[in-house]
């Protein structure tokens, strides 16, 4: 492991369930790092909304149209020189895997496997450092009715609930890259510079492939 993972690290990831605050954390590190910036891109994706509308039946074009952005998006990663600085996203690409298992049926998702099997060796190496936020459902319930985004108001608690509950084994079985798990219930890195800081510093200091940080009251 070296020194110092977060300012050595090309690509780093946050990740983690809707609602929890991963862009913000995303656009935080990239200013403190002066990285660049590579950020899922929802209101581009045309059948998003629709999806939210009627999951059934736009399900897996959603879930295509997603995967094929990831992919267009990550593949200047896998050309050494193209990123000058480190790069700074807010998904990893695995994680359409997990969407896909919680929206399609058995035949839909299983003709999703055989693309997704087909392309993702587009999505370049495994990021250098993935930090993973959770919450509990109720709190990522709370802030996504808090944030009022139009077409995320036709989404169910029970999908919220199931989706951080899916996060959760995702991340259980993840070693493709160091994690650092973040419980996100008492961290304020939006408005507080205190709580970033103390998570930056908490990450600069990992030496393990797995750690945990739990600011607990």
């Amino acid at each position: 492991m070296k020194k110092n993972l977060l300012k050595s690290a090309r690509h780093i990831v946050v990740e983690g369930p809707i609602g929890v605050g991963k862009t913000t954390l995303a656009e935080r590190l990239a200013e403190y790092l002066d990285a660049d910036l590579l950020l899922e891109q929802p209101e581009t994706n045309p059948f998003l909304a629709r999806f939210y509308q009627d999951p059934q039946r736009y399900a897996l074009q959603a879930q295509l149209c997603f995967l094929f952005q990831r992919l267009e998006q990550m593949r200047g990663l896998a050309q050494p020189g193209l990123f000058t600085h480190a790069v700074i996203s807010d998904y990893l690409v695995e994680k359409e895997l997990l969407f896909a298992g919680l929206t399609l049926g058995d035949d839909e998702y299983a003709l999703y496997r055989q693309i997704y099997d087909r392309v993702f060796q587009q999505a370049g190496p495994a990021p250098d450092l993935v930090i993973y936020l959770q919450a509990s459902p109720e709190t990522l319930i709370e802030r996504v009715r808090r944030r009022g985004v139009e077409m995320e108001r036709k989404i169910d608690d029970d999908y919220l609930t199931r989706l951080g509950e899916r996060y959760t084994r995702f991340f259980h079985n993840y070693t493709a890259a160091p994690v650092m798990v973040v419980n996100s219930e008492h961290l304020n890195v939006v408005d507080d510079p205190a709580d970033f800081q103390l998570l930056v510093q908490r990450v600069e200091a990992m030496r393990g492939l797995r750690e945990y940080f739990n600011r607990g009251y």
